[in-house]
């Protein structure tokens, strides 16, 4: 798995377990499968294929990092 890093990361505030700094979409689907909470929408199902395809080369690291950040609002989550 590539490790490839965003230009700015992103904390994200979980209810459960305070908050995360995400710093590319390698990180962002552990936190997809792992913390999300039970809100998970057309967005979220989106941002795991984003970050998956940007993690394979197919699509780029920032695009994964929107699409990560419009599953964070659709979850009513914080971000920093």
């Amino acid at each position: 798995m590539r490790h490839i890093k965003w230009s700015n990361p992103i904390e994200v505030g979980f209810a459960q377990g305070g908050a995360k700094t995400v710093t590319g979409p390698s990180e962002a689907l552990r936190c997809l499968s792992e913390m999300w909470p039970d809100r998970r929408g057309p967005l979220y199902v989106a941002a795991r294929s984003v970050c998956r395809a940007a993690v394979d080369g197919r699509r780029s690291a920032e695009e994964a990092r929107e699409m990560f950040i419009s599953a964070t609002r659709e979850a009513h989550l914080t971000t920093h």
